[in-house]
């Protein structure tokens, strides 16, 4: 049966209006995070709150599947069943709860990290910030960072691999794809 003939069937076009949607996301040159906005500000502004439940779940399971996004796929699934439903937001508004969304997640974990490894927070967020901005992995750093601790030597060298084993994703993950010179030597 063709496309055409279905579309003429009642009770199926909400079935061919969701394959349009799929087949516009698939034939798009480039799905992105502009594209993804664009798609979410303009289903809250056109789209009951259920049709944007299942608009977002479509954009969800697009995420997921997509090897581009595999970074950020939890931050952007968390940030997106966030989202009000009923609600028109622009997509000004949109990257802006976004950018908001990963840092007050990415602050949550980097105190997370220093408050199991007793560190000051601050400190830590220091430490990272100066690395992320370098690219550079600074070792003489990361020693001042646990000097307030007042380890000996060995203790610190196993404190120093234990903090790394939890620092190193998130810094991968924030350097969001650039290399950070030295950080190889905490892979394991």
């Amino acid at each position: 049966m063709s496309v055409k003939a279905q579309q003429d069937k009642p009770g199926e076009q909400e079935e061919l209006d969701n394959l349009d949607f799929e087949l516009v996301l698939f034939a798009s040159a480039i799905i992105d995070y502009d594209y993804i906005m664009t798609l979410l500000a303009r289903s809250s502004a056109q789209e009951t709150p259920e049709q944007q439940r299942q608009t977002r779940d479509k954009l969800l399971a697009l995420i997921g599947s997509d090897a581009k996004f595999m970074d950020e796929r939890e931050e952007l699934r968390e940030y997106v069943q966030s989202l009000p439903t009923g609600v028109a937001l622009t997509e000004e508004a949109l990257w802006e709860g976004y950018e908001g969304f990963k840092a007050e997640r990415h602050t949550a974990e980097l105190n997370a990290v220093a408050a199991t490894h007793g560190l000051n927070a601050d400190a830590l967020h220091a430490f990272t910030s100066t690395t992320l901005e370098r690219l550079i992995f600074d070792s003489q750093a990361l020693g001042e960072l646990l000097t307030p601790l007042g380890l000996g030597w060995k203790a610190r060298k196993r404190k120093e691999e234990d903090l790394m084993s939890d620092l190193t994703p998130l810094l991968r993950r924030r350097a969001e794809g650039r290399d950070i010179a030295g950080l190889g030597a905490y892979d394991g």
